[in-house]
């Protein structure tokens, strides 16, 4: 089995491409706002230290890094021009001018997007539940517009291609990312696919031994480190099944073991473990898959959801049993 290289923070937490310029590698939409910043903080654990720091500096202060020189950038991130240099290039860029002048668009858009605003999503113990409420549905709704903005449409058709193609659809997550998996298996089973989410080690393993080649694994972790996951997505693998990551980081350990890769875009801060804006940008990602299938098998799906919710209809309280 997978050696561990990381892990989930916090037990409950679980849960992403640069919009650049059309001639960059995955590039199949227009850019959004702080899009250069999703796609610096996708590849932040896959950088080396020193081109770390720099990318670091780009997460936290994409203005300030805009209105500094590449001596000045090098400086505060104790590191020389030259790895400055090789960030750019890590991360599709020709050089530091053109970061530069794409940190500073990105920027002024976001400000306009705002209203001039600066909304920060890390909260501070002095924050009023106002302004954490603020705060936490500013970093919501950034995760789904970046998620959505970023996605990579002919991965999403190919997954959604296996998906409707499938005998069986095993889903597999820990922590948080069970709950999405479970999302997902509740959606499909009720339009009549066989599908099944699992979250216990033991059980993912002995799952991912039994299935076929004509069957598909989806493992969800938003590092992309959790051991338990990437395990069981490697059996999968080894028996033939088409496998599929969906992770907030494409270079992490669990894309080695996918033949397709789904990406998010959130950012979690001081509240990480309880994995709120990832948790929205994966069920994001899921919604679009099932539905991206239901429209595929529209007949069947009509049929069965019509079934579904007749079933269920009776379940609800009557209007003479509500209280006065």
């Amino acid at each position: 089995m997978r050696k561990p290289t990381g892990s989930e923070p916090g037990s409950t937490g679980e849960a992403g491409a640069l919009r650049t310029p059309a001639s960059r590698e995955g590039v199949t939409r227009d850019a959004t706002p702080l899009s250069t910043v999703v796609r610096v903080r996708s590849l932040l654990p896959s950088l080396p230290p020193a081109e770390r720091r720099v990318a670091q500096r780009v997460i936290d202060d994409p203005e300030g890094v805009a209105n500094s020189t590449i001596t000045e950038l090098a400086q505060t991130c104790g590191t020389s021009e030259t790895t400055v240099i090789r960030f750019c290039r890590a991360i599709g860029f020709h050089g530091y001018p053109e970061l530069r002048l794409t940190l500073a668009t990105e920027a002024g858009r976001a400000q306009s997007a705002t209203g001039g605003r600066v909304i920060g999503s890390d909260i501070s113990p002095d924050d009023s539940l106002e302004q954490i409420v603020e705060k936490v549905t500013f970093a919501d709704a950034r995760a789904v517009e970046e998620t959505a903005a970023q996605l990579d449409i002919k991965t999403l058709e190919q997954v959604v291609d296996a998906v409707v193609a499938a005998d069986r659809v095993d889903v597999y997550g820990v922590g948080a990312s069970a709950f999405v998996a479970a999302d997902f298996q509740q959606k499909l089973h009720r339009i009549g696919r066989v599908c099944s989410a699992w979250s216990d080690a033991h059980i993912m393993l002995t799952s991912a031994a039994v299935l076929g080649s004509g069957d598909v694994s989806i493992g969800i972790s938003h590092t992309g480190a959790t051991v338990e996951t990437i395990d069981a997505l490697e059996v999968a693998k080894s028996k033939g099944v088409t496998t599929v990551a969906l992770t907030n980081f494409p270079k992490s350990p669990i894309a080695e073991v996918a033949d397709l890769v789904l990406t998010t875009a959130a950012r979690e801060t001081t509240f990480r473990s309880g994995a709120t804006a990832s948790r929205l940008a994966q069920l994001t990602v899921v919604d679009c898959l099932f539905v991206g299938v239901a429209q595929r098998t529209y007949g069947s799906t009509r049929k069965a959801l019509e079934a579904t919710f007749e079933a269920v209809r009776g379940r609800t309280v009557r209007p003479d049993r509500r209280r006065r």
